[in-house]
């Protein structure tokens, strides 16, 4: 009677252990700043769902060090003092690991100088390279971005275009940051591969009419035109090309651009028109032995089983969440523990890291670590995304 006791004690005890136990696992609490709604809420409300997407994968294989991972976001609105603010709720309420996001440049910045002064690991998904360009944007100790580089892009566009013979280009750029970061480079990388600016016009991303802008820029007879923006203004301006009279020069939109939602907007329009983009945009064309088909290839699948498909087509900034993710995860297990300096140091480490927007491998001076062999120069023909010829 005794031993039987003495038995039923034990096994209550090691029943009572291993439930003691799983309580103790706390999760990992990670941050998420998307723009659900403003100006690029289509761009935001998909990266949430895709972050989402990933972290339920992870965590249905064992979460990352045996925890976990939870999310806790935030819509920024599109506007960067919304975005300041719930940083500084995610750091200061919910005490994050790290931060996944913002969604645009102007946001990015806007959080910036806050988290590199709290420490506060940031992987962003912006566009527009002032977020770890240092110098007068200040440090980016603390501050990742997935998208390629702005520079990285206007190389790839200044790469074909000089393949082509092109050497005469005009800008039209829009007025905010994404876009001024745009023809910084745009400008300034010109003259390394013989391109000669012809002219310069802005517009406002929320416009839609930019005829006055083409007119004045097609009597300066470019070769071709840069249009840097992202969004329906995008399309509106290639319509708004097409509609000149006479010759038309070359249009390449930027590495924002490429979607349905453009093909969509702009109709007969687009037909011709050039753009970088990530490979996800044309991976039937992607060679067997590409490390990122197979990544792409099951991202697609899963991004398609979620039916997310149906009200955000995948588009160039589907992947951007994913690789935020990937990127963490890859960082904290180099780190190989959940903490804020210990996973800075990991992420400017990690080394051929293969995601949907290319094969990350950063460096403490390049918190990116993409190059233009990521991406692909894009044609549209037939209504649809090729690679350019």
């Amino acid at each position: 009677m005794l031993f039987k006791k003495i038995l039923i004690t034990c096994m209550l005890c090691l029943l009572t252990a291993g439930t003691v136990d799983s309580a103790d696992i706390q999760p990992i609490k990670i941050g998420g700043l998307f723009a659900e709604s403003g100006k690029v809420a289509f761009v935001g409300t998909a990266s949430r769902l895709v972050a989402e997407m990933t972290l339920k994968e992870i965590n249905d294989n064992g979460g990352i060090l045996g925890r976990p991972v939870k999310m806790v976001v935030y819509d920024t609105e599109s506007d960067p003092n919304v975005a300041l603010r719930m940083a500084r709720e995610l750091v200061e309420k919910d005490d994050v690991l790290a931060i996944i996001g913002p969604t645009s440049t102007g946001s990015g910045m806007a959080i910036k100088k806050y988290t590199e002064e709290q420490g506060i690991p940031t992987i962003m998904t912006v566009g527009g390279d002032p977020v770890i360009a240092g110098g007068k944007f200040g440090p980016y100790t603390w501050t990742f971005k997935v998208p390629q580089r702005s520079s990285v892009a206007v190389r790839k566009i200044y790469q074909y275009l000089q393949s082509k013979g092109v050497s005469s280009v005009a800008l039209l750029t829009a007025t905010d940051g994404f876009g001024q970061d745009g023809l910084r480079h745009l400008k300034s990388l010109a003259g390394e591969y013989g391109m000669t600016v012809t002219a310069e016009e802005t517009m406002d991303p929320q416009a839609m009419d930019f005829s006055a802008q083409a007119f004045k820029l097609s009597m300066a007879q470019p070769q071709a035109v840069i249009i840097w923006t992202i969004g329906p203004a995008g399309a509106v301006a290639t319509k708004n090309f097409s509609n000149l009279p006479g010759e038309k020069p070359l249009l390449v939109q930027c590495h924002g651009q490429p979607g349905p939602k453009f093909l969509e907007l702009a109709g007969q329009a687009a037909e011709g028109v050039v753009m970088p983009g990530t490979k996800i945009m044309a991976p039937g064309y992607l060679a067997d032995d590409d490390p990122q088909k197979p990544v792409i290839l099951k991202f697609i699948d899963d991004y398609t089983a979620q039916g997310y498909g149906k009200e955000f087509p995948l588009n160039t900034h589907s992947g951007y969440a994913f690789d935020a993710i990937t990127l963490l995860k890859a960082g904290l297990e180099k780190a190989g523990t959940p903490e804020r300096a210990a996973l800075r140091d990991s992420l400017e480490q990690l080394q051929g890291v293969v995601g949907v927007s290319g094969v990350f491998s950063l460096t403490p001076e390049d918190h990116n670590g993409l190059g233009t062999d990521s991406m692909m120069v894009l044609e549209v023909k037939d209504g649809a995304y090729r690679p350019a010829e």
